[in-house]
């Protein structure tokens, strides 16, 4: 689909959170309280927007009758495992994806499920999914926080990141697990933790 003004998906935005909540969709009116104008115009001019571009549909002649387009390509994709405990090699060919609702929806970022319970201490269980975001600058990373990282010759682990100097400590939440410790050349830094995603469906307990 098009991509969308800052106005446009502004309003798109709260449209998606009202008709999610209230399960109708929003009067003309209430729309321009949201966005804080005074006329309907640009509300309407938003909407043909919205409509044009396939985010939205409406029958004509009927109020309120707004609903979202589903897209087959929303959500965050999930590209494979994540080990927290010992290390598993991932795949990248996923084809499942989790539709968070428009939480965790920057550009790129990308979910992993948690096998194992080196993290538990940080509140991450096996079966979670865990919300990751690219690191285009690993330089940049702070100590102490929750990568997915890639060690040479092992696999992909979920865990605290320390730098120092030219080692990389890769720390457990779990004192029943040893910290890896490796050279930088040796880890490749795959995504930086922004959320967790836990159905208590499949975590009862």
């Amino acid at each position: 689909m098009e991509p969308l003004t800052q106005a446009q998906k502004e309003l798109y935005d709260w449209l998606v959170d009202y008709i999610q909540t209230a399960q109708h969709a929003p009067s003309i009116r209430q729309m321009m309280r949201a966005m804080n104008l005074r006329s309907p115009a640009p509300i309407q001019s938003r909407l043909e927007h919205l409509r044009n571009k396939g985010y939205i549909d409406w029958t004509e002649g009927k109020a309120r009758t707004i609903r979202i387009l589903s897209s087959t390509t929303s959500g965050v994709p999930v590209l494979g495992a994540i080990a927290a405990g010992g290390m598993v090699e991932p795949f990248i060919d996923g084809m499942d994806r989790i539709d968070l609702s428009g939480l965790f929806t920057q550009p790129g970022n990308f979910a992993l499920r948690v096998t194992g319970d080196s993290m538990i201490e940080a509140l991450i269980r096996e079966g979670d999914l865990v919300i990751m975001q690219p690191v285009p600058e690993p330089e940049q990373l702070k100590n102490g926080q929750i990568v997915a990282a890639r060690v040479e010759g092992y696999g992909t682990t979920l865990k605290h990141f320390y730098r120092q100097e030219d080692m990389i400590t890769l720390q457990p939440a779990n004192s029943n697990y040893p910290p890896i410790e490796v050279t930088a050349q040796k880890v490749e830094v795959q995504g930086v933790l922004v959320g967790v995603w836990r159905s208590f469906e499949s975590n009862p307990t």
